[in-house]
């Protein structure tokens, strides 16, 4: 017993030098890697790399500095380990922590391709399989999107990576429609030319940029009608507050013009004739008379 105690103690003394070489090795790569945070980001920036790309580029390069400096210190601690040896134990076990972490390493690497294509950018309103919000953080893992109603969706990069997603501000102006009818009774070319000019008068309405467009949809159930397009500011909020001027005005502007917005008629038959109520209090005068003259 004493004599592998023995044993295990030189064994140790033996290695130690080599031990204190691989500390310190690893001491250097922190501070590498310290500087590569530091520096790299500011070089990036003023060459006008893009945000995203500097923040993966630093990512990468950082954690590229980490597994060959820790390969190499263990190579120093243990030369016996061969940096081919040591490669083949970490493929075989890359491969099982591949499958048990299939799903995080599938939203790192979408991660990583989103910030290097840069689809959509923070301040952006996407939307992807009903998930609509404004995009207030992305990251390696998740993009982060705040809906209009004020709640917070933590969405997977793959997910977004898979799917299609409809970036509604990729330009600062968008087109919205509505339809609105007019009464068989009036001039379908007089109705158009007055929505237009309403519509037109809208300050949320860019006609300056793109023309309204009005044009006859179809022959509906009491009127016809027109298709009232538009181009406004491209955030949910914008297209709201034009959609509702923009019906205000051309509901102003209908009424003055005396051209009649329809609304459904409904007749109502019924099997037996409906005696009305002034019909009935003339017959209870008439009862009351023949009362008196009894």
């Amino acid at each position: 017993m004493r004599e592998k105690l023995n044993d295990y103690i030189e064994g140790f003394w033996a290695v130690l030098p080599q031990l204190i070489a691989s500390l310190i090795f690893v001491l250097l790569v922190w501070v590498v890697a310290a500087l590569v945070r530091a520096f790299l980001p500011r070089i990036l920036r003023r060459a006008r790399t893009r945000n995203a790309l500097i923040e993966v580029s630093t990512m990468l390069l950082t954690v590229l500095i980490w597994f060959f400096g820790l390969l190499i210190a263990a190579t120093i601690a243990f030369p016996t380990i061969t940096p081919g040896k040591a490669l083949t134990a970490l493929g075989v076990g890359g491969i099982a922590i591949g499958l048990a972490f299939k799903d995080t390493f599938e939203n790192f690497f979408a991660g990583v391709l989103v910030l290097l294509r840069e689809p959509f950018t923070r301040g952006d309103f996407i939307e992807c399989e009903g998930i609509e919000g404004q995009v207030e953080l992305v990251t390696v893992r998740d993009t982060r999107l705040r809906q209009t109603d004020g709640q917070l969706v933590v969405t997977p990069n793959g997910f977004l990576f898979k799917n299609p997603v409809t970036v509604r501000t990729s330009k600062d102006l968008r087109r919205t429609t509505i339809i609105c009818g007019v009464a068989y009774g009036e001039d379908v070319d007089a109705a158009r030319d007055v929505i237009a000019e309403a519509v037109r008068k809208v300050d949320l309405v860019h006609s300056d940029v793109k023309d309204v467009q009005i044009y006859a949809h179809e022959f509906a159930d009491s009127s016809i009608n027109f298709e009232i397009t538009w181009w406004t500011g491209s955030t949910p909020l914008d297209i709201r507050q034009s959609r509702d001027k923009v019906i205000a005005a051309v509901k102003r502007a209908l009424d003055d013009a005396e051209i009649e917005i329809p609304f459904p008629y409904r007749t109502l038959t019924f099997k037996d004739p409906l005696r009305t109520r002034a019909e009935n209090g003339k017959d209870s005068e008439r009862s009351d008379e023949d009362t008196v003259n009894a």
